[in-house]
């Protein structure tokens, strides 16, 4: 699965940025789709998941109630709103895709695209 990213910016803090993602090759096995982050310094953090088999999506605590992900799974495409945004969500942003939410660390990576957000 080929992964491209798309959106990245410099924001101020308070503000908004869409991050859109594209995947081709996907296959049947690859229902969800989602977004990991890592910052200078920091391990690789899960931000959204979503899985297009129930529609379920799942957050990481520090995003919830800021970020929201969403898509179309005919296109295989799959987006990330981010709102509300502060200099801790600094990071280079990764769509990635595989069989569930909880497997999509193991799946497949796009390269990332840098969101930066001053204070």
């Amino acid at each position: 699965v080929r992964l491209t990213e798309s959106g990245r910016g410099l924001v101020q803090t308070g503000g908004s940025l869409r991050l859109s993602c594209t995947a081709s090759g996907r296959t049947s096995r690859d229902r969800a789709m989602g977004w990991f982050r890592q910052a200078p310094g920091k391990e690789r953090e899960f931000v959204a998941g979503v899985d297009w088999s129930d529609f379920d999506t799942a957050y990481g605590d520090s995003v919830k109630g800021r970020f929201a992900i969403s898509g179309d799974d005919a296109k295989s495409t799959v987006s990330l709103q981010m709102n509300a945004l502060t200099p801790e969500d600094t990071a280079v942003y990764y769509c990635t895709a595989g069989i569930s939410i909880p497997a999509l660390y193991f799946g497949s990576w796009g390269q990332g695209t840098q969101v930066t957000v001053s204070s």
